[in-house]
């Protein structure tokens, strides 16, 4: 109940988050929002107490997991085949030297002992896709910078997990063991391939069967979709914990299983429009909601962290030189290695540094340090040292990047033509609407939907027409054809309208013409779909 108790607030609060920064905080990342209010839920202690202690383990399974899915699932399979030796670069060799120079640096500079050095530094080195676009937003990212963060981000957890597990056995035994080192590593990475593509393709081949049966008793059960559907959510938690449960990279299984499904939904869009229509939907939904959820957790421990006063190394500020060393070690690594190693050009190799962007994972992997044998007091100092780490990785380029990257150009030309030819548009419908020999009752129904595309139509008016519809008695079947006819004339009407726009005299882009004509057709499918009573 407690879990459920959670969720629901988080769940919420993700909601909130998103209203407050599309409604009033547009030029603001919804990740600073949702980190706002996490910060506010952990304040109050009512709210504070209605979210459970963290715990790593469920937190990447139920909310890293099928976010690293989603975005495994937006990357070509193909687009990974060809940048595979810049991948193995940056996830094994780049990762490898920031851990090298944090972990040395951590040491010297701060006078911590090598192996809770290599921890602090193996903990370091991950990367979150989804935090990137809390610093660029409204800028230009440059695109191979763009797809080179994507990759790392997608494949470097599981180089931070294995550094992290040879830095907590050295920490333990006093020695480090290579070789079983470099066997887990392949292990865990090979066994997450492995695990995700053969679990991923079976899942992949029965979801086609059901989609694509001849017989007509599976058609009728199957096509509504709704086991695919069960099917496609369930799959990055089945990946996830039974990859883990082999001891195999459940981050890895689940990227490379987006990746498989990402070549399927390609192919598989028209064998059911309805169903890939739901699905594209539904990611959408839970990317956003989840998204913000990561964000929103890492508000409320961060706090939770700075107010707990039993979390503290004995009294002293080493954590704050620490949190600095980590963060400049990983930048300079990342900068040095793009620079020396891929031949990557000055400016863009500081934007590629700065991008390396430090959230949900590597939190997560700082609280797993407090289920091994490390001291109590070590554990608090790898936790606000990291604390800091992410904070700096947010802050930094946020800064940096208002002189480094290029402003996004907004048109806004574009935009007021867009409105004025979607309001023209919808007067062409409303005027062919009244010249059919209809109904008066017909003619008024179709004109409020019609003008609800635009949003102009008032509370008022929608409490009229809601009014009319429960105490109008239902149409007959009669009726309902016909309405449907003239639905469709009139969609017909706006769209030959945008055509002549476009074709004729040119009124508006292509870009425009594609938005203004997928908007005809969403809303002709759920007229069509769904029905008007």
């Amino acid at each position: 109940m407690a879990l459920l108790i959670s969720t629901g607030v988080l769940v919420v609060a993700a909601m909130v988050s998103i209203v407050i920064n599309r409604r009033w905080l547009p030029r603001l990342s919804v990740n600073y929002v949702s980190m706002f209010i996490g910060a506010g839920i952990a304040v109050i202690p009512f709210l504070n107490g209605l979210i459970e202690k963290f715990n790593s383990d469920i937190f990447i399974g139920l909310i890293v997991a099928p976010l690293l899915y989603f975005e495994g699932q937006n990357t070509r399979l193909n687009l990974v085949g060809r940048h595979v030796r810049e991948i193995v670069s940056l996830t094994v060799g780049m990762v490898i030297l920031c851990a090298v120079m944090a972990g040395l640096g951590t040491s010297l500079l701060a006078g911590v002992g090598l192996p809770l050095a290599f921890i602090l530094a193996a903990i370091s080195t991950p990367t979150d896709a989804t935090a990137t676009e809390s610093v660029t937003m409204g800028r230009v990212l440059p695109q191979r910078e763009q797809t080179s963060l994507k990759l790392e981000s997608l494949f470097n957890d599981a180089s931070g997990i294995i550094l992290l597990n040879m830095a907590i056995l050295w920490y333990i035994n006093g020695y480090i063991n290579y070789s079983q080192t470099l066997w887990d590593f392949v292990y865990a990475a090979g066994g997450g391939i492995a695990f995700g593509g053969l679990v991923s393709g079976l899942i992949v081949y029965i979801r086609q069967l059901m989609l694509r049966s001849k017989l007509n008793f599976i058609n009728n059960t199957y096509n509504n979709g709704t086991p695919l559907k069960v099917i496609y959510l369930m799959t990055p938690f089945v990946l996830y914990f039974g990859a883990e449960a082999l001891g195999v990279s459940g981050i890895i299984a689940v990227v490379f299983a987006g990746l498989v499904h990402n070549a399927e939904g390609e192919r598989s869009a028209l064998a059911n429009p309805q169903l890939a229509s739901d699905i594209y939907q539904l990611i959408g939904l839970l990317s956003d909601i989840l998204n913000s959820v990561v964000f929103i957790v890492l508000g409320i421990m961060l706090l939770r962290t700075a107010l707990d006063h039993s979390v503290s190394y004995n009294g002293s500020l080493i954590w704050i030189v620490i949190g600095v060393i980590l963060y400049v070690a990983n930048l300079l690594a990342r900068y040095g290695y793009v620079r020396l190693i891929h031949h990557v050009p000055n400016r863009e190799a500081w934007v590629f540094a700065l991008g390396g962007i430090h959230g949900a994972v590597t939190f997560a992997l700082a609280f797993t340090v407090a289920e091994t044998q490390v001291k109590t007091t070590d554990f608090n100092l790898v936790l606000m040292s990291e604390s800091l780490l992410i904070i700096l990785s947010l802050l930094v380029p946020t800064i940096v990047f208002r002189w480094l990257l290029p402003k996004i150009k907004t048109d806004t030309d574009g935009a007021a033509k867009m409105a004025v030819i979607r309001e023209q548009m919808i007067e062409a419908g409303v005027h062919d609407l009244w010249q059919m020999p209809i109904s008066q009752e017909f003619k008024a129904a179709v004109t409020f939907d019609l003008r609800s595309q635009n949003g102009h139509t008032t509370v008022r008016q929608f409490i009229s027409e809601w009014r009319r519809m429960v105490q109008h008695p239902e149409y007959t079947a009669d009726e309902m054809r016909e309405l449907m006819v003239i639905y469709r004339q009139v969609f017909q009407t706006e769209r030959d309208y945008l055509q002549r726009q476009y074709d004729a005299t040119h009124a508006i882009s292509e870009d425009l013409f594609n938005r203004l004509y997928h908007e005809i057709t969403m809303a002709e499918m759920v007229v069509l779909e769904y029905g008007v009573k």
